[in-house]
């Protein structure tokens, strides 16, 4: 009865308009093999991965995870996902596109510290849903509980295909213990985000009106924000005689994208410990692409920010694409508030880091005796 419930829905999945690309680790790979092992798996499946190593894993991500069995690296995951089935299939109305990312701890050959547990996360235009399976201990051997894995996924996959999937569900309910809840969650993208993600606009201003100018900006991850990032925009607004605007670019160099519940999450921290700064998102990655959609303004930044604009490692074309970007930065009448940071493990102000001439006239130094603050948000994050 359960392999026909299963088999049966990876057939409606087949039979639906929906295509995807996957991204199984650290457990669940066993649902690839059965959405291939149906016919009509050409018209849904994408491509099919499995960054299983830490190194393929922060690979895959575009920088390393907090925690390679979390939630958060899930649903970073299915981004990536799905941002690949958009780039493969552009023509796709967006919405028809999903990406599923998973990840697992499960029972293996050494004893584990942590709990196993299943995170499978859906990421679509419109909604990011994550799905989260812990697994008791010693209950099962490496086999049963691959199969819960695979059965999550599919499960998860057969809801963001909007088929009926209550006998699957029920089955897989079957085989958990009342100590083995399935955790849920769901956030629709406001409009707005979807048109960002989709590449209509490229700005959103979300706790203010948006302007033609944004004189100030201080861009970050603000995961989470903290006392630092409050004194850099108390400093910034007494030095240049405007609030700063917070960016948040959903797209990263060398961290994972954010879904639509890591946007929700760090908008709502932003606005509430700095609610009298307008909050603005953006598709920005790069201080290149920033300086034009903010010509003219000056950027907030740590000194650890400078050290990697000014390192040409972070350009595809090397010294000459550095040369071109700080060109193109400073034709455009941006500059730089630079405050100290910690640097491998010392607090270091702009004048004592190297950065070229092209690049260091276009900054102004926050000194030492003006701010200093030790902690970020990496540490912040370690703490809890």
């Amino acid at each position: 009865m359960s392999a026909t419930a299963w088999t049966n829905l990876v057939a409606d999945i087949h039979a639906t308009d929906f295509q995807v690309v996957l991204a199984v680790t650290g457990g669940g790979s066993k649902a690839i093999s059965q959405l291939l092992e149906v016919p009509g798996a050409s018209r849904t499946v994408i491509e099919a991965t499995v960054p299983y190593s830490l190194p393929a894993l922060a690979n895959y991500l575009g920088g390393n995870p907090d925690q390679a069995c979390s939630e958060q690296t899930a649903r970073a995951m299915a981004m990536v996902a799905w941002k690949q089935a958009r780039d493969l299939l552009p023509e796709k109305e967006g919405h028809q596109l999903i990406g599923v990312g998973a990840t697992a701890s499960l029972a293996t050959d050494r004893e584990k510290r942590g709990e196993h547990r299943v995170h499978v996360a859906i990421q679509t235009a419109t909604h990011t849903v994550s799905y989260y399976l812990p697994l008791a201990k010693g209950r099962r051997d490496r086999k049963k509980e691959q199969w819960l894995a695979a059965k999550l996924i599919l499960l998860a996959l057969g809801e963001a295909c909007e088929v009926e999937s209550a006998v699957a569900r029920q089955a897989l309910l079957e085989q958990l213990h009342d100590d083995e809840p399935i955790g849920h969650k769901h956030q629709d993208a406001e409009p707005s985000w979807t048109d960002l993600l989709l590449g209509r606009r490229q700005l959103v201003a979300l706790n203010s009106e948006q302007v033609a100018e944004y004189p100030v900006i201080f861009p970050g991850a603000f995961h989470p924000p903290h006392a630092g990032h409050l004194q850099m925009a108390s400093i910034a607004a007494r030095r240049l005689g405007q609030p700063p605007a917070l960016e948040l670019s959903i797209f990263n160099v060398d961290k994972p994208p954010l879904d639509f519940i890591e946007i929700a999450n760090r908008v709502k921290n932003l606005q509430q410990t700095v609610p009298a700064n307008p909050v603005l998102l953006t598709d920005a990655p790069t201080f290149r692409r920033k300086s034009e959609l903010f010509p003219g303004c000056t950027f907030v930044v740590g000194a650890d920010t400078i050290a990697r604009i000014a390192d040409p490692q972070y350009y595809p074309s090397g010294q000459l694409g550095w040369e071109a970007a700080v060109r193109e930065i400073a034709d455009r009448g941006c500059r730089f508030l630079v405050y100290g940071r910690q640097i491998e493990g010392n607090f270091r102000t702009l004048s004592e880091i190297e950065v070229p001439d092209a690049l260091r006239v276009l900054c102004d130094e926050v000194p030492a005796d003006e701010f200093r603050e030790d902690v970020s948000s990496t540490e912040l994050r370690r703490e809890n």
